[in-house]
């Protein structure tokens, strides 16, 4: 932050009031500087030229926002910072680029020659203390874009993700699954690597193998063209109408479809508005998933939150009223943005793919190969509240129909159908209802089939067709009716009434209760569920019914909880089976172990025992898990293991970040503090912690953003970021790569003088960790590079002298290092590079 002098206010003040004396006619050219400073008195006019001047920037005729600038006598304009981005109609990119535009200095008046971002000219008027800059798209339509312009250049990149899962046991062969998912990026073509090894376990000791996916893709405004090896599926739908049967397998073939992948997410409401009611003034906390998404201050009375921010899509959120820094209600909401589908202008959705069916490295017998197989899909925005959906495919010789219908009936309720048949083998029927109101929801659920497996054949590995032995014919429907209610901010119900046709019969019953209190000072969370279900196996084909109360109580320090349970079920041979669990859970903070937990249970057969444990490294994260069974004493265990490798600008890394967002960027942090902390926010959402060494950041694909390098936490050393921020542009699958340096800093205050020792005003000054520009009287103050204690003045890019500076030989008070006159002369250019020699 550059201060501003009390004279270049007074200056700023006085032209304003003078304005209405002096008028410039719109119209009329602007004029140079040296011709608007005519007027000025003498004393004001050094303090106009070479000295920064708090100014307003405005981008065709839009706000850009406010700004600190030097002007110089040659009609130039050099940029020091922005000071205030609030009012503005422009992204924090756009705000970059043209910061880059202005920083080196740009002349005043028309653009000649070469122009960058297409610059008509750039004038500025003393009189409102305006900068304005004209480009070719002044006169076009101010419509947000609707989506991201792909990098010129394209990028480059790979990210590997690894996944390992183990299980076994007593009496149980090892088994487990290994997965390759790879996303790499070759200029605007995105490509897809997935191949999966699995072995059941058990008598099964066979080695399966199977690549699903191998194909390049690229993205078009509003659409996408893929080619290779993939499953046949329906991206870009909104709502995908369900088919009966097999399911597509891999194919080579084409696709083509809609995408939102370069689609701009504007900012659209939720088409059901959330109410809050305040007693007082407060704020509201919106949380899904348990995840904070959103924090709005709300006044006193009746408020309808503002959903603009919140992403796309159709789910639940928790909202919080504080009130005086005290929780006063938590209600559940719905939000309701279905991918922001509300433009008229562009009714359909669509995906269509044709090919043949193949495997590729493959040891699965089931799979497919060598038959056609085509499909398209469609979504038809009938209405802003009624999207229509029709499906066909021709997956292993028989079609498959599907249609559906997602109906917004009114602000707090919606339908949803779907009607789908499949050639010799049967029909189905979905129905879903959601009502939501206001304090709780009720869902209603109907599915029901009409199967005939009469003329289902299974393919032997030599080639012969056989009929399937398990031969159905008949009906299996599936009811339930399902409600949610908050009786208070503590107590909350939940009711579910289920009646079953076909494979499973009769009605089932469950209930539950739920109650925040507090319990020995600690809060805690109690549950009582009662059931009453059908038979199954597990209850040796008796009803199932019994009754749970369990307890999550918070106890000792942050991260800890103790849990139990006791209750009543039918046990596996039809009788009564009482059982009891007590828990206990640890979560951990920068430490490998994220958490642990111990579960101890007694029921009809005996004690068992239940452990799990989450870790992460910096390379890989997992969790592992041991279970004793009270039934057999027989002990069962599994390890799940992930880790990513990325690769781009000649770099590689091995990260435990699972959450990829698309795109990457490696960092590596170079630090002249030990064990700092540093925080990379991603403009476009998300960010990342980061510490000395090499690190990983999750960035958005397609967006033409920056990331921004900060200290994390509230104590900021002092030190200073370079670079602070940095651009980046990247397609799906590229990977950047960024070296940035935290330099230990001191706050250095001097005056600059010239050889006869008068004041030197207008001259920049620069250290490797920031830059100055002195006032009229010559002083300068700014951060300098502590391990590397060099100064160099310059002027209309001529450097003018250099200095190295003595801590030692200098008064420093509150961390301010005093160092008086600096006589800038051409000696020092010449004694700053004989120290160099010797030094070297």
């Amino acid at each position: 932050m550059f201060p501003m002098t009390p004279i270049a206010v007074a200056l700023a003040l006085l032209f304003c009031a003078g304005a209405t004396a002096a008028p410039v006619s719109a119209g009329s050219t602007p004029r140079s500087l040296l011709a608007q400073a005519k007027g000025l008195p003498a004393d004001f006019e050094e303090h106009f030229f070479d000295v920064p001047l708090a100014v307003r920037v405005e981008l065709d005729q839009q706000p850009l926002g406010e700004a600190l600038v030097v002007l110089s006598r040659d009609d130039r304009i050099t940029l020091l910072e922005f000071t205030d981005t609030s009012e503005n109609r422009y992204s924090p990119a756009e705000r970059e680029q043209w910061a880059a535009y202005l920083k080196p200095g740009v002349p005043l008046g028309d653009c000649s020659g070469t122009c960058p971002n297409d610059v008509l000219a750039v004038h500025y008027n003393l009189e409102s203390s305006l900068v304005s800059i004209l480009t070719r798209h002044a006169e076009r339509d101010l419509e947000a874009k609707r989506f991201h312009d792909q990098p010129l250049e394209g990028s480059s990149g790979l990210m590997v993700r690894n996944q390992l899962n183990l299980n076994g046991g007593q009496d149980q062969d090892l088994g487990g699954r290994y997965g390759l998912e790879a996303s790499g990026s070759l200029g605007n073509w995105s490509q897809t690597f997935n191949m999966q090894l699995a072995r059941m376990g058990g008598p099964d000791d066979k080695l399966y193998h199977a690549v699903h996916e191998l194909y390049t893709q690229r993205e078009l405004q509003g659409s996408f063209f893929r080619l290779g090896y993939f499953t046949p599926n329906s991206e870009g739908l909104t709502r995908q109408p369900r088919t009966f049967g097999t399911s597509p397998d891999t194919a080579v073939g084409v696709m083509y479809g809609s995408s939102d992948s370069l689609a701009i997410n504007n900012a659209m409401p939720s088409v059901y508005p959330i109410y809050v009611t305040a007693n007082r003034q407060g704020s509201v906390e919106i949380y899904r998933d348990g995840l904070l998404i959103n924090t709005q201050s709300v006044p006193a009375g009746l408020q309808t939150l503002d959903t603009r921010p919140l992403p796309g899509g159709i789910y639940e959120v928790e909202v919080r009223l504080i009130e005086d820094g005290q929780i006063t209600s938590t209600t559940q909401e719905l939000v309701y943005k279905p991918n922001n589908w509300r433009n008229l202008d562009e009714r359909w959705r669509y995906n269509l793919f044709a090919g043949e069916e193949s495997k590729l490295l493959s040891n699965w017998d089931q799979q497919a190969s060598g038959s056609p197989t085509a499909g398209a899909s469609i979504n038809y925005l009938a209405h802003p509240r009624v999207i229509l959906g029709l499906s066909a495919r021709q997956i292993r010789e028989k079609l498959q129909y599907g249609t559906s219908i997602d109906w917004t009936l009114a602000n707090h309720l919606s339908l949803y159908a779907n009607v789908y048949q499949t050639r010799d083998y049967g029909t189905g029927l979905d129905l879903q209802s959601l009502y939501n109101y206001g304090a709780g929801s009720l869902i209603l659920s109907h599915n029901r089939s009409w199967l005939d497996t009469t003329y289902q054949y299974d393919t032997l590995p030599d080639g012969t067709r056989v009929r399937q032995r398990n031969v159905f014919v008949g009906q299996t429907s599936n009811s339930s009716l399902a409600i949610n209610h908050r009786l208070d901010q503590r107590n909350s119900f939940n009711a579910r009434v289920a009646h079953s046709e076909g494979n499973v019969e009769g009605v089932g019953v469950d209930l539950g209760w739920n109650r925040r209190a507090v319990l020995f000072g600690n809060d805690a969370n109690w549950r009582l569920s009662l059931f009453d279900r059908p038979g199954s196996f597990s209850s040796g084909d008796d009803r199932s019914r019994g009754v749970d109360l369990s307890l999550n109580l918070a106890i000792g320090g942050p991260g800890q909880q103790l849990t139990g349970s006791i209750g009543s079920r039918t046990d596996r041979d039809g009788g009564r089976d009482n059982n009891a669990s007590l828990g206990w859970r640890k979560d951990f903070k920068d430490h490998v172990l994220q958490n642990v937990s111990v579960t101890a249970l007694t029921d009809t057969y005996g004690m068992g025992l239940s452990s799990l444990a989450n870790f992460r490294t910096d390379a890989v994260n997992g969790d592992g898990f041991v279970q004793r069974s009270s039934y057999n004493n027989k002990l069962t265990g599994g390890l799940n293991l992930d880790s990513t490798l990325v690769m781009g600008g000649e770099k590689m890394l091995m990260t435990s970040e699972y959450e990829m967002r698309g795109a990457g960027m490696i960092v590596d942090v170079e630090s002249d503090i030990d064990g700092i902390a540093l925080r990379a926010d991603d403009l476009s959402g998300g960010g990342a912690a980061l510490k000395p060494g090499r690190n990983f950041i999750p960035l958005t694909a397609y967006q033409n953003s920056s990331v921004s390098f900060d200290f994390e936490g509230n104590h900021v050393p002092a030190a200073t970021i370079a670079p602070a921020r940095t651009r980046y542009h990247l397609n799906k699958g590229g990977v950047d790569y960024r070296h940035i340096r935290v330099m230990k800093t001191l706050t250095v205050l001097g005056r600059l003088v010239d050889a006869q020792g008068r004041p030197l005003r207008g001259h920049h000054v620069i250290n490797h960790a920031s830059r100055g520009v002195t006032e009229v009287d010559g002083f300068f103050s700014m951060e300098m590079n502590a391990g590397s204690p060099t100064l160099e003045v310059r002027r209309e890019n001529s450097l003018l002298c250099q200095f190295r500076l003595n801590e030692k030989e200098h008064r420093s008070e509150n961390n301010v290092l005093m160092i008086g006159d600096l006589r800038c002369t051409p000696d020092t250019l010449a004694d700053l590079a004989s120290t160099e020699q010797k030094a070297g």
